[in-house]
């Protein structure tokens, strides 16, 4: 399934997915290059991107696209939200202050 276009991934839902959340996966779907690439700039140099576990990735995307993407979103909020999922659904013990790191860098280059 993680091959599968977010359009598809959308349109093969049981229900109709909320505006937001079809906003969100379009807009991440439509620039992950940009995303990664930005997440992949902001690593100390000696952290490789290759060694971002997917989920820490995934929330790092999801939070970039809303910083960059969503202004009217407060930064402190979406950095709060993304240290939160980070606690819940990372990788390790230390993802959240992994997110944290990355997003506080992001958020205050934005």
């Amino acid at each position: 399934m993680k091959e599968m276009p977010a359009g598809e991934l959308l349109d093969g839902l049981e229900a109709p997915a909320d505006p937001l959340t079809v906003e969100l996966v379009r807009g991440i779907a439509d620039h992950v290059d940009e995303l990664d690439a930005h997440i992949d700039a902001l690593l100390r140099h000696d952290w490789r991107p290759d060694r971002i576990a997917l989920l820490d990735r995934i929330v790092l995307r999801l939070a970039g696209y809303e910083l960059d993407h969503r202004p009217q979103v407060p930064k402190g909020a979406v950095i709060n939200e993304a240290v939160e999922l980070a606690k819940r659904f990372g990788a390790t013990d230390q993802s959240h202050a992994f997110v944290n790191g990355v997003l506080s860098k992001w958020g205050a280059a934005s």
